[in-house]
């Protein structure tokens, strides 16, 4: 018995000493070592747009509720070229301008007429667009064949719009003959229905609508000498200089590379605006 208990004796020794062997192998931290060290930061900040997606073709929903356009395509390339991100959200014309001031937008890009109204409130890119007014007319309408045929007439505008300045100055700030929409799309629906006799609004959403409504039975009317060219920009908040940098960098780099004409072909054909 003595041998079997002396054999035991050894072999718990042996195992204890196998054990601290085995824990000596990962050493102890000391208290002062360095914790290991994070991945480096990757700037993943999205800078939020503001686009009125009621405009077609420059920003609009499709069946999903997604956010597309001209607009969306041109912001979307000068983005990958300025190595950001930015993220579309659709907000109401009306309030669209201020909601870069108090910082809810870091953009705004929705067909905006540079003016030098609004070049006190918010700094622009370059043009990226040169728009001009149509006026379009109902079915059966023949006394408008100008500008100033429009005296007298019921006209449809969007509210805050080129559109609305320039009929503002014909008719009157205050005129009762001025009626005023959310949007293009809603004037025009009521130009079809008669509630008034005539739109004016910019080309591009004007001649899209009409596009696609063909059975309407509207009509264009181009009065250059009374409309002169408008150029859209991309709006930022007023003394933001880096970020409007990044986006005229951008700019310049799809017009540089044919982005730009691809993009502008996609939507309104191969022959380019200006």
């Amino acid at each position: 018995m003595k041998f079997s208990r002396r054999k035991l004796l050894m072999a718990l020794v042996a195992s204890a000493f196998v054990a601290a062997c085995g824990k000596s192998a990962e050493p102890k931290p000391a208290d002062n070592a360095a914790a290991p060290a994070a991945p480096a930061a990757t700037e993943t900040r999205a800078y939020v747009v503001g686009t009125d997606a009621a405009y077609a073709p420059f920003e609009f929903e499709n069946e999903k509720k997604e956010v597309q356009g001209f607009d969306i395509d041109v912001l979307t390339a000068i983005a990958e070229k300025a190595g950001i991100q930015v993220k579309f959200v659709n907000t109401p014309w009306e309030g669209i301008f201020a909601t870069l001031d108090q910082g809810d937008r870091d953009i705004v890009i929705s067909a905006v007429t540079i003016t030098d109204e609004r070049k006190q409130s918010m700094d622009f890119t370059e043009p990226y667009f040169e728009a001009r007014q149509l006026i379009a007319i109902g079915k059966g309408v023949t006394d408008i064949k100008t500008f100033n045929d429009l005296k007298g007439k019921k006209v449809g505008v969007q509210t805050g719009t080129t559109g609305d300045e320039v009929i503002q100055k014909l008719l009157g700030k205050t005129s009762e003959d001025i009626k005023r929409f959310e949007s293009t799309p809603l004037a025009m629906k009521e130009l079809e229905s008669g509630g008034v006799q005539a739109v004016v609004a910019d080309n591009g959403v004007v001649i899209n609508y009409l596009q696609n409504n063909a059975s309407a039975g509207l009509s264009l009317i181009e009065d250059n000498q009374s409309f002169t060219p408008e150029f859209y920009g991309i709006a930022v908040k007023k003394g933001n200089a880096e970020l409007l940098g990044k986006l005229n960098e951008g700019l310049k780099a799809i017009k540089a590379d044919g982005t730009y004409d691809k993009i502008y072909a996609k939507w309104f054909g191969e022959k380019k605006a200006g």
